[in-house]
């Protein structure tokens, strides 16, 4: 598996993707580039020295085409094998073979191109920094094959905006502990890119319901009810896009379905460069085993979306419903969240999670239960105080 760590072109420094320019940013010399231009470097670096290509040793050879110019790779210290105890990396098919895969896999460890130092990763990591000079990089055998993504959404809001954001949304809420954002706190607020499967089909459906309608008057003493009851049919194709699932099993299911929705129109095609500066998770959940959960969802949405046909009666009473897909499509998609972990005194955690798009906002918040108190405390000193006077006065 290579470890991909882009270059500036200018001074050799790393770069980054910045979610506020759309485009790569190199820290150190502050250049900027957009994909296009990368593209354009490479083909020119390549057309130039050809001879440099070729001689390149499998310890520093150039990305493929699909990667901007710079890119660096670096084979594993174990020499491209997993480590004993741990299963190849290759892709599943869509059978979805990984069924006797072990939950948890074994670490591997790899070299970091800039310092040499050894990055261990788990099963699922796809990005990630250097732990010593924090050097982006990109595990790119994690997306490969059939793990590749086919769409990503790039970060838009960038990591002061989502620090600015957490602030404002905590600052915003009581009894919140001090620690939850303190500085060192704030600086763990990480981007990441989670895996996710989005699903759309087309549904031919059919519907058998039956309407009433009721009339009431009265003559005289006598109250008289007419009931009359009509036969309804329906018929028609059913579309429904967009249906987003999370693909991480390690993922806090709230979490990341809180966040949702994304504005999917807004997708690109996958492109590693995206990931750099930002961590990654590969996806560990197949579609096969969301299936059964996807199948009944989306009928229930063509039923009701059938049944909002039919209008004009007192009431209806669904006899039969027949949907039948026609047509379905599975993305695997890349989509970026801000996350913050905290540990609170009694060992609990809490996870806060911000849209990496949108800038919506979830999670559970800690409590100080001693501002609780104090709090509490002084209302009730306030009350008593009161009640003194009033009988003084009294």
């Amino acid at each position: 598996m290579a470890v991909i760590s882009y270059k500036c072109p200018n001074c050799d420094g790393e770069l980054v993707f910045s979610p506020a320019t759309q485009n790569f940013k190199c820290e150190y010399c502050m250049s900027t580039f957009s994909r296009e231009e990368l593209e354009a470097m490479k083909q020119d670096l390549a057309a130039e020295e050809p001879e440099a290509v070729a001689g390149q040793t499998g310890e520093q050879a150039k990305g493929p085409q699909s990667e901007p110019a710079g890119a660096q790779e670096e084979k594993p210290v174990d020499g491209g094998q997993a480590e004993p105890g741990r299963e190849a990396e290759s892709a599943p098919g869509a059978s979805g073979s990984r069924e006797g895969q072990a939950e948890q896999e074994e670490a591997v460890a790899y070299t970091c191109p800039s310092c040499g130092a050894q990055i261990v990763t788990d099963g699922t990591t796809a990005a990630t920094f250097c732990y010593y000079c924090h050097n982006p990089v990109v595990l790119s055998g994690r997306l490969s094959g059939a793990y590749l993504p086919d769409k990503v959404i790039p970060f838009a809001i960038d990591k002061k905006q989502a620090t600015q954001k957490f602030l404002d949304y905590v600052h915003s809420k009581k009894f919140i502990p001090r620690a939850f954002f303190r500085k060192q706190q704030i600086e763990k607020l990480s981007g990441v890119y989670f895996p996710y499967w989005v699903y759309a089909c087309t549904m031919d459906g059919t519907m058998d319901a039956q309407g009433t309608n009721i009339r009431v008057w009265r003559s005289g003493e006598t109250e008289y009810t007419e009931t009359k009851y009509y036969q309804v049919e329906r018929e028609g194709t059913v579309e429904l896009s967009d249906l987003t699932k999370n693909a991480l099993k390690e993922a806090n299911q709230k979490l990341a379905e809180g966040v949702l929705p994304y504005d999917l129109a807004k997708m690109e095609e996958f492109h590693m460069g995206y990931l750099s500066g930002f961590l990654a998770q590969r996806r560990d959940v197949e579609r096969e085993e969301l299936a059964p959960e996807v199948s009944q969802e989306v009928k229930e949405y063509g039923r009701q979306l059938l049944r909002d046909t039919i209008s004009g009666y007192s009431g209806v009473t669904v006899n039969s419903c027949n949907l039948k897909t026609a047509e379905e499509s599975w993305s695997y998609v890349l989509l970026p969240v801000w996350t913050l972990t905290y540990k609170a005194r009694n060992g609990k955690f809490y996870y806060y999670s911000m849209n990496g798009q949108t800038g919506k906002v979830y999670g559970e918040l800690p409590v100080d239960y001693k501002k609780v108190g104090i709090v509490g405390g002084i209302v009730a000193l306030l009350i008593w105080i009161l009640f003194l006077i009033g009988g003084l006065l009294i």
